[in-house]
């Protein structure tokens, strides 16, 4: 016990401890050590999470089984007896939206990630993956026995470069990317991404996670807004965020979804999730199409913050709903995080390993249920305390 008590003590020294909060939740805000906040670090893009009219409307018309009962756990794996109809009406309506042949639902993004890489990328195979994706999909390429080589960030000059070298070696090549990246609110060029991979023959993974729900025309994600549906071989998508909802999905082809059936441990050898679940995400999927103005109120603030910390001389990044304030000082972005929660905005500081350590930050990830107020307020305080 004395290596991990040490070790404990070596990340509250650093301020790196991380820890489990009490918190309680309603609508945009969140309680906390008896402080009520305006909450700017949730994932509930679109809001949804505590939208009672949508979820009394799920339960009265979308809530029953075909025998009128509302089963509250799968109790089994999906290949044993676990995969209830709901799954399959979840993902048609999927693979009709993505216009793909088909789609496969998994219990969370991390279970898509740390196991769709590994089933198909075996020893004569080459991942090819951008420098900053998310930690599950870094699992899964460790897991995988394919070879793997980082690009730089968005670097497809390099890319390129890798592939002219390196194709001929290997029998498939996956490149590997987010649409957004979850730290700095960018997107990767998909549309080039698709060119490359089309003319290296190449098989293009997406992480839609933080895109889906809140781009594109019916909210579907960037593969929508740069009119790329149905061009993507994995397209990953996340109902955890925008989608108030558990759960992932792959949308690809027929071929790739029976052999991730038969393939991949992370779907095969865990508990299928609740029937309730997977209704009330297909309930919400089919309704995106009608939240165009969530989805432009929250281009608006966004698009506002990121001008306000430009304006009081800090540094910042991307082009989404995420906005970090980059500080690049582990003391300095602490006590500013504790600052405005004062201030009554819950901000929380990024540090290493989550990002390199010199770039630490304040993640600022806003949702549709933030006023225009709240964020004018918000840059008020900022500014104010930035000028000090």
């Amino acid at each position: 016990m004395e290596k991990y008590k040490q070790h404990l003590e070596s990340l509250r020294q650093s301020g790196n401890l991380r820890q489990l909060r009490d918190i309680t939740l309603h609508a945009e805000r969140i309680g906390f050590q008896g402080n009520d906040m305006v909450n700017l670090s949730s994932n509930d893009y679109l809001g949804l999470g505590a939208d009672q009219t949508l979820w009394q409307e799920f339960l009265q018309t979308e809530a029953q089984t075909e025998n009128g009962f509302f089963p509250g756990s799968a109790c089994s794996s999906r290949l044993l007896t676990g995969n209830h109809s709901a799954y399959q009406e979840l993902e048609e309506t999927l693979a009709t939206l993505y216009k793909t042949e088909a789609a496969l639902v998994f219990n969370s993004g991390y279970h898509a990630n740390m196991g769709i890489l590994p089933a198909l990328a075996g020893s004569k195979d080459l991942i090819l993956a951008d420098k900053l994706v998310h930690a599950s999909i870094i699992d899964g390429i460790r897991l995988s026995a394919a070879k793997c080589i980082r690009f730089p960030h968005n670097d497809l000059e390099r890319l390129e470069k890798i592939l002219v070298k390196e194709r001929n070696e290997y029998e498939h090549v996956f490149i590997v990317t987010e649409s957004i990246f979850s730290m700095d609110g960018d997107l990767a060029d998909l549309q080039r991404l698709v060119e490359i991979k089309e003319r290296y023959n190449a098989l293009l993974y997406v992480d839609e996670a933080h895109a889906l729900g809140v781009r594109g025309e019916t909210g579907l994600g960037c593969i929508e807004e740069f009119g790329l549906l149905g061009k993507i071989d994995l397209l990953v998508g996340t109902f955890g965020k925008a989608i108030a909802s558990q759960g992932a999905f792959v949308a690809c082809n027929q071929i790739l979804k029976e052999y991730l059936v038969n393939t991949m441990r992370t779907l095969i050898f865990t508990t299928g999730l609740p029937p309730w679940s997977v209704k009330w995400t297909n309930f919400v999927m089919q309704r995106l199409t009608a939240m165009k103005n969530e989805r432009a109120h929250l281009s608006e603030i966004s698009n506002a913050l990121r001008e306000t910390i430009l304006a009081c001389g800090l540094e910042t990044a991307g082009e989404s709903n995420i906005v970090p304030i980059i500080i690049r000082d582990m003391s300095k972005t602490l006590q500013l995080s504790k600052y405005l929660c004062k201030q009554g905005f819950f901000v929380l500081p990024i540090r290493p390993p989550t990002v390199p350590a010199g770039t630490e930050r304040l993640r600022i990830s806003l949702t549709a249920a933030i006023s225009n107020e709240q964020i004018h307020q918000f840059s008020e305080i900022l500014c104010k305390h930035i000028g000090k």
